[in-house]
């Protein structure tokens, strides 16, 4: 079969490999959709914490079972499915008191293992659950929605708080979207206004405040709340800087969010502001199975829109040009789906 390899930084190849042959308790998966995530293209452009190379990427995706034992969870050939991608050890200290997703031997697909850019996958079954009907495509999405809504629910973001998230990706705007849902009045912010333009008019979001200068950052703040600040802010991008955004534009006892990961440290950073503020600094990492199992639901019953956050799509045959486009148009790109059907 062929996979799709970042060989090393800004190098894509499709490569040959054997085809998987499943273990008892796992699944033959045929791909069928994959987006290309932010930890994808840091990994395409040498700037991942994690990735090492060479390396499949790919953690977000739909399949077709091809073959698979009976079991209990009623999946069977035929179904089109999505997986969780994030593999723990389930020995360490975070394993054992359920938070799963913090595994500290954690092994996310793409990154530190080998990823679902391949026309073939293997998956544990207890990893994989049924789309319900979903569209293919629709269905590749559920796993970013998973990483914004977990980061969203650990800010317990309530009817009528002011939030803000920093970054219009497709997590950033994931999160806002996830917001709205659960009631809050939404900002979203990012560098580039094309993005930001179309994340604030698809989705319906609130406000949106361009951050093109300091300057502008901490006037539309000031003008968004009152001079107030807001009840949560939510960093999705993985930058010192927006980081130091979402600190600065915290009200005194917020709820601040870091779901960005970067390389970079934050330098000369006046940590007193957290005592000063008496902020609740909360990181998000990764997403539990019942973010799965809720926002499958929750997208079936028309709870949202999200294909909409699908902006390009290539077959898999052209990934090297897909990444290359992705990482020189950033700025203007949401969500780029890769298509193996």
């Amino acid at each position: 079969m062929k996979a799709i390899c970042i060989k090393e930084p800004g190098k894509v190849e499709i490569v040959e490999r054997e085809m998987p042959v499943r273990k008892p308790g796992e699944a033959l998966l045929k791909l069928l959709y994959g987006g290309i995530c932010g930890s994808d293209l840091g990994s395409y452009r040498g700037a991942n914490a994690y990735v090492s190379y060479p390396r499949v990427p790919g953690h977000e995706f739909s399949a077709e079972i091809i073959e698979i034992d009976d079991n209990d969870k009623g999946l069977k050939p035929g179904m089109i499915v999505t997986c969780n991608p994030y593999f723990n050890c389930g020995s360490c200290y975070s394993c054992k008191r359920g938070l799963v997703n913090a595994c500290t031997d954690n092994q996310t697909m793409g990154v530190q293992r080998e990823g679902a850019f391949a026309e073939y996958i293997t998956m544990p079954i207890e990893r994989i659950y049924d789309g319900k009907g979903l569209d293919p495509k629709v269905l590749a999405l559920i796993e970013p929605f998973c990483i914004s809504y977990h980061g969203v629910s650990r800010a317990d973001v309530k009817p009528g708080e002011r939030v803000l998230v920093v970054g219009a990706g497709t997590i950033g705007v994931l999160a806002a979207v996830a917001a709205k849902a659960k009631g809050a009045e939404v900002t979203i912010c990012d560098v580039a206004p094309d993005k930001l333009d179309y994340a604030y008019k698809t989705f319906e979001l609130d406000h949106k405040l361009l951050n093109e200068s300091p300057e502008a950052f901490e006037k539309g703040v000031a003008e968004l709340t009152n001079g107030d600040g807001f009840d949560v802010t939510i960093e999705a991008v993985g930058l010192p800087n927006t980081f130091q955004n979402c600190i600065d534009a915290a009200c005194f006892g917020a709820r601040v969010v870091l779901i960005g990961v970067s390389k970079r440290n934050i330098e000369d950073f006046f940590f007193t502001i957290i005592q000063k503020k008496e902020l609740n600094i909360y990181g998000s990492r990764n997403a539990m199975k019942k973010d799965f199992l809720e926002l499958i639901d929750l997208v079936k019953g028309g709870g949202v829109a999200l294909d909409k956050i699908v902006t390009n799509t290539y077959k898999w045959t052209d990934a090297p040009k897909a990444f290359e486009e992705f990482a020189a148009n950033a700025g203007k790109m949401l969500k780029v789906v890769i298509d193996f059907t």
